[in-house]
């Protein structure tokens, strides 16, 4: 079950890495500096998708899954208490998005092109090169 997050009304929560690291460090202690890569980390996808579409990509429940395995179970902050990646994923997802979509919500509304199921045009017994979304010899 989804669990949406309430806005307090006229307010539209927007956050960066730097501002979640800040709240990570109210709730859990220790300096935002503690927390600023993980935070990064899930918004690294903005460097090539400049807009909210950047968080259909780490922004849900595989992305918490794969920050795990990136930076393990949990991190010790620089007040000696020990943080779990999944709180501190779960944290940066649910100030964004209101709740904890799948990968499969994210995925969802995706255009299934023919490249994606390797439906590749041949030209003269050659494979096709996809460029730019487009087949090409």
């Amino acid at each position: 079950m989804k669990h949406i997050l309430q806005q307090p009304k006229g307010k539209i929560f927007m956050s960066n890495a730097f501002i979640h690291a800040e709240r990570s460090a109210k709730k859990w202690g220790g300096d935002p500096k503690d927390y600023r890569a993980i935070h990064m980390w899930f918004d690294q996808v903005k460097s090539h998708i400049g807009d909210n579409r950047h968080r259909a990509v780490l922004h849900n429940a595989w992305g918490i899954h794969l920050a795990i395995e990136v930076f393990g179970d949990f991190i010790t902050n620089s007040a000696g208490h020990r943080v779990f990646v999944k709180e501190l994923g779960e944290q940066h997802v649910f100030e964004d998005l209101g709740f904890i979509p799948s990968l499969g919500d994210c995925l969802a509304s995706l255009k299934l092109e023919p490249w994606l199921a390797g439906a590749l045009v041949r030209s003269e017994g050659r494979p096709a090169r996809i460029v730019a979304g487009s087949q090409s010899p």
